[in-house]
């Protein structure tokens, strides 16, 4: 009797545990739906993880275009010409608010050299200005959540439910780095922006 109760309770964790493991393995496509409908429960806060893409396997320039938070608006053709840093992201992503200071110090080691752009995945223009001014970020950021049009154009370099994201373009606008997750050091992104400078001279 005990050795089929342990064996049943055996099976039962088994099966439990096969059943996690299909739902983090499994794709995002509930929750990427989820993002595109405005509804938070899609966020996921990612494991850092940094990606270079090799000279001849960047993804095409990405065309994208959107309203910032100061109502103004700019598209890719705005940062030609230039390397750029994409950053994802929303309020009150505990990780988000982690790495402000992280991009705020690269922002300032390159100055005019390299355009930083945030991209707002969640908040209006209120919320958006005033997480800027706490944390004393100076660049802007594009507030995407009525249209999801930039996350959009991104989607095949970064996933759409993983905040925040980070991707480095180069002059011709084409990824040539991303990250995922929170960035922990500044010295980590400044390297990557290095190499884009690097490969856009």
């Amino acid at each position: 009797m005990r050795r089929t109760t342990k064996a049943a309770a055996s099976l039962a964790a088994a099966l439990m545990l096969a059943a996690g493991l299909s739902a983090c393995s499994g794709s995002n496509d509930g929750l990427a739906q989820q993002y595109r409908d405005g509804d938070s429960k899609g966020y996921i806060a990612a494991d850092f993880a940094v990606h270079e893409y090799k000279a001849g396997e960047q993804p095409k320039a990405v065309a994208f275009g959107g309203t910032l938070d100061d109502g103004s608006t700019v598209s890719n053709k705005t940062y030609a010409g230039k390397v750029t840093v994409v950053n994802f992201w929303w309020a009150a992503c505990a990780p988000c608010r982690e790495e402000a200071p992280v991009l705020k110090k690269a922002d300032a080691a390159f100055g005019d050299d390299v355009a930083f752009l945030g991209v707002n995945t969640y908040d209006q223009a209120p919320t958006a200005q005033s997480f800027a001014k706490e944390f004393g970020i100076t660049y802007p950021s594009i507030i995407d959540v009525d249209t999801k049009s930039v996350t959009t154009a991104f989607a095949g370099v970064v996933p759409l439910s993983a905040t925040p994201s980070t991707v480095i373009l180069d002059a011709d606008g084409r990824p040539t780095a991303r990250i995922v997750g929170a960035i922990p050091d500044a010295s980590i992104l400044e390297s990557l922006i290095k190499t884009a400078l690097g490969a856009s001279s």
